[in-house]
């Protein structure tokens, strides 16, 4: 299992990741952060959890951050490609833009816009886990799962 998570935005005030999300991080065989962590630090707290982190950096990560990790990231879970950014761009046509923008992956995984969103079309998928600590707009804070396979499986994690 792959904990995805997205716009962690810490630390800030007494805000810290929900004991549920921790206890899924720890149980996962690696962690998938599309950015906005905002310090350094969480990243290393994520460290801590579970050794296998590939995260890109969002707009608000500090300099280190930015240095640190790529914009972009392709990865491979099992035989399938997967992306992540952080900021997708406007919703309307995202998907088409980002099949065409990643050829070679069978989805991306974003953050920025803090709004938990899964979207298939023909094999393809889009995933924004939302966020586990600054929901905004969002109905609950959450994050993502995936389970890899001969095909990705995403699914939401209310927290």
């Amino acid at each position: 299992m792959i904990a995805v998570l997205a716009d962690t935005h810490m630390p800030k005030g007494s805000r810290r990741l929900p004991a549920r999300c921790v206890e899924l991080v720890r149980a996962a065989d690696a962690v998938l952060h599309a950015g906005d962590f905002s310090a350094a630090s969480v990243l290393e707290q994520l460290e801590s959890l579970c050794p296998v982190v590939h995260a890109v950096h969002g707009n608000v990560d500090e300099e280190a951050l930015r240095h640190s990790l790529p914009a972009v990231l392709e990865i491979e879970l099992g035989d399938l490609a997967v992306a992540m950014v952080h900021d997708a761009g406007p919703a309307k046509g995202r998907l088409a833009r980002l099949r065409r923008r990643f050829p070679e992956a069978k989805a991306v995984v974003f953050g920025h816009s803090h709004l938990p969103l899964h979207e298939e079309e023909d094999g393809f998928q889009i995933f924004n886990p939302g966020s586990p600590t600054e929901r905004r707009r969002a109905p609950r804070a959450s994050m993502g799962l995936i389970s890899p396979g001969r095909q990705l499986a995403f699914e939401h994690v209310w927290l």
